[in-house]
């Protein structure tokens, strides 16, 4: 874990030369970890467990009493300093232990807030420093997984297919979304996750065309989608899954629009390679169901990086062009959405290979419960 740290902070310090940024500030909480190892997490947007501030030649961890000792044992590479009235009253404190001129920071993470605080802080000690807002200078190092990255993922992956089959096993006509989040949630838990990527999504029947639908009452029943949406944090990373499933024996219209969505998912793995663009690889799919007569029936991207968050770069749509390259780990989860019917998603995960991709998934993407017929 020294190993990568200090290559990703390599890697950081050439960045912040290349954009003449002397101090850089992090307040992004999955870019503080992957920078630090400093574990600790934010509670909720206008709460934080700490920043860093590194420069050329200083590493700084700034946070409050709560996490001091944890930051010392996870941080080794930092100096710890502890602010007792938040990080705007410690910042000219710290900027002129650091001599710095150009503070680069997080615009994603800056509310307009914290930005004044920052600047009054600055301007009452009569300190002459430019702040730069930056975009996605971490996350452009993270986009690239390296060997124990990929195995951490590919172990939370195993974790998540794990728990599902066995509750495959359970799964009966008349138990509600909820119930069925519950169970997959409690035994992602009970067999070692050390969190959710995300709250599980289960949806049944017509609430299935809703692609983040959230699990209420609503009770299985035979022959209709079902489709469930989860993942499991292991060891700071997380995976995403998606299956649909039909208790009993599918219909026509489910076999139709369950193949199609396969069928879409295989051709966009099938030319994923070094160098090809993610847009290109999103429009294969989406051709191929709008082909089948499902145009206006999927409405997302085909799919997104997956790390130390579940939604960075790279982003798989339309909207979005990148340049695939070895060492990223993403999903391909396309899906048809039907008003009054249901949906079907499938999604599977991905790393891109220096001669080709790899799936990352062993749960067979069939999954149709067949113990009934409709």
């Amino acid at each position: 874990m020294k190993d990568a740290i200090e290559n990703r902070l390599t890697r950081l310090r050439k960045t912040l030369t290349d954009k003449n940024i002397d101090t850089f500030l992090v307040i992004v909480e999955e870019n503080r970890r992957y920078l630090s190892g400093f574990k600790g997490e934010d509670t909720q947007f206008d709460e934080s467990a700490g920043a860093l501030f590194i420069t050329d030649t200083k590493l700084i961890l700034a946070t409050d009493s709560r996490f001091i000792l944890q930051a010392e044992n996870e941080a080794p590479f930092y100096e710890i300093y502890c602010y007792k009235e938040g990080l705007a009253k410690a910042l000219p404190d710290i900027l002129n232990l650091l001599n710095t001129k150009r503070l680069g920071f997080e615009s994603v993470r800056m509310s307009v807030m914290e930005y004044k605080k920052y600047t009054k802080q600055l301007k009452s000690f009569n300190l002459n420093i430019e702040l730069v807002p930056t975009d996605n200078i971490v996350e452009n190092l993270r986009v690239i997984k390296d060997q124990v990255e990929i195995e951490t993922i590919q172990q939370a992956l195993l974790l998540a297919e794990s728990v599902f089959k066995n509750f495959t096993e359970t799964i009966k006509p008349g138990m509600t979304e909820r119930e069925a989040a519950w169970s997959m949630e409690k035994s992602l838990r009970e067999q070692g996750a050390d969190a959710l990527s995300f709250p599980t999504i289960v949806a049944s029947g017509p609430n299935s065309a809703l692609p983040h639908a959230i699990p209420g009452y609503r009770k299985f029943e035979k022959c209709e989608p079902i489709l469930f949406d989860w993942g499991a944090k292991l060891n700071g990373y997380c995976s995403d899954i998606s299956r649909t499933l039909v208790i009993g024996k599918p219909d026509d219209k489910f076999k139709t629009v369950y193949q199609t969505v396969l069928d879409a998912q295989q051709m966009a793995i099938d030319a994923i390679r070094p160098g090809i663009s993610s847009k290109a690889v999103d429009e294969i799919a989406r051709n191929h169901i709008e082909t089948k007569g499902f145009k206006d029936n999927f409405s997302h991207g085909l799919g997104h990086g997956v790390g130390i968050a579940v939604h960075e770069p790279p982003r798989i749509s339309p909207l979005k062009d990148e340049t695939l390259m070895p060492g990223m780990v993403f999903t391909i989860e396309p899906g048809i959405y039907i008003p009054g019917w249901g949906g079907v998603r499938l999604e599977n995960m991905v790393l891109v290979k220096q001669d080709g991709v790899k799936v990352l998934n062993m749960l067979d993407p069939f999954g149709i419960l067949q113990k009934t017929h409709c």
